[in-house]
């Protein structure tokens, strides 16, 4: 069956999104609000009856004086990805995305290609012979991914360039780890914890840590804790401004859509989280601390409560998102994900991002840039 490509209202979008399990907090309208430098577009493909068989949030990046685009989108669209016939959903979006300037296309998959359990990792983190996650062999591989990454080739996608030293790619992470929720208690997933896990739980518990939800006023005290996170962690902060468009956009379409947390100690906020939910899946998005009182475990009790809250709402998977597939020692990142691994998740491989140049030569010099910031 033929498929065709249109503008679609927010309406129309997000009723479609509402009727799906999930998708990602990135193709829902309002991640457009999130992204003032760049123009949103929602697109939908229908069938001859005109109904919406797939919707894609497009974020377009004007190249300065050229009156050229990048079109850009994060972890979608959401399509059929494991249809034999790709080019029926893929052809019509590059046409109309041609029409609207882009010289290159990027876009993200959300197909898991392989996973490897909290077991795997642990032991892998453990083997001084094992460097990166990637080169360990999975508890799990879709046979059905790989196959799409070779119709993506033969459409004439290409992969977008590797993972960066620590591990994570230039756009959306290609590894994440995930704990899945569906057909478990609080009690079994606490089970599924590690000793130390439950251990600080329990500590944060009897220490008083109080965790509570909080709202738009109190961005500025989550940014206090980002901020010297970012210093502590060696990473460059987002401003301010970004979470006050993020908690603005997002909530006005879903109350639910974001929540922010704070952890509490002695009348001392010591942690704070954001919470981002779509459908069935909760992502952690970002994460906040102080080194001081770091004996009460706030980072345990928050995520402790976030992952009860998400359980709560009918969540299947609560996601920690981005995670450095890195095993060095020496790699600052690896403690980020042995506290991760330390739930009894599993990390997971996405088939990454992938690009279509539509003017070559743009395309090169834009790749270069990249490279070289």
């Amino acid at each position: 069956m033929d498929l065709r490509l249109r503008t679609i209202s927010r309406d129309e979008h997000m009723a479609f999104i509402d009727g799906l399990p999930s998708a990602s907090h990135m193709q829902v309208p309002s991640w457009g609000g999130v992204k003032p430098d760049w123009r949103a577009e929602s697109l939908g493909w229908v069938d001859e009856e005109d109904r919406i068989t797939g919707a894609a949030l497009v974020l377009y990046r004007p190249l300065p004086k050229l009156g050229r685009h990048l079109a850009y989108l994060p972890e979608g669209p959401v399509i059929d990805w494991y249809d034999d016939d790709l080019g029926r959903w893929l052809n019509p979006l590059l046409g109309h995305l041609k029409t609207q300037g882009a010289f290159t296309v990027k876009m993200g998959p959300p197909v898991v290609a392989r996973r490897w359990d909290a077991a795997t990792v642990k032991d892998a983190i453990a083997d001084p012979r094992a460097h990166r996650l990637g080169e360990v062999e999975p508890t799990t591989r879709d046979p059905r991914a790989f196959a799409l990454m070779d119709r993506l080739r033969s459409l004439g996608w290409q992969r977008s360039g590797g993972a960066g030293a620590d591990g994570f790619a230039a756009g959306q992470p290609r590894y994440v780890f995930q704990l899945s929720l569906a057909g478990r208690s609080p009690d079994d997933i606490q089970r599924g914890f590690n000793q130390l896990w439950r251990r600080n739980v329990r500590k944060a518990e009897k220490a008083g840590v109080k965790v509570v939800q909080g709202d738009y006023a109190d961005l500025d005290t989550f940014y206090a804790l980002y901020t010297e996170t970012a210093a502590r962690d060696r990473f460059v902060p987002r401003p301010p401004e970004y979470f006050r468009r993020m908690w603005k956009a997002l909530t006005a379409e879903d109350p639910d859509r974001m929540r922010l947390y704070l952890a509490e100690h002695d009348g001392e906020v010591l942690a704070a989280a954001t919470m981002l939910t779509v459908g069935e899946h909760v992502w952690y998005s970002y994460g906040a601390s102080t080194s001081r009182k770091r004996e009460v475990q706030p980072n345990n009790a928050i995520q402790w409560q976030m992952i009860r809250d998400a359980h709560a709402m009918g969540a299947r998977v609560y996601d920690f998102r981005g995670t450095t597939d890195t095993l060095d020692e020496s790699n600052h990142l690896l403690g980020l994900l042995r506290f991760k691994v330390g739930t009894g998740g599993e990390a997971a491989e996405y088939v990454g991002e992938w690009d279509y140049p539509i003017s070559k030569i743009l395309h090169k010099a834009f790749s270069l840039y990249l490279a070289r910031r």
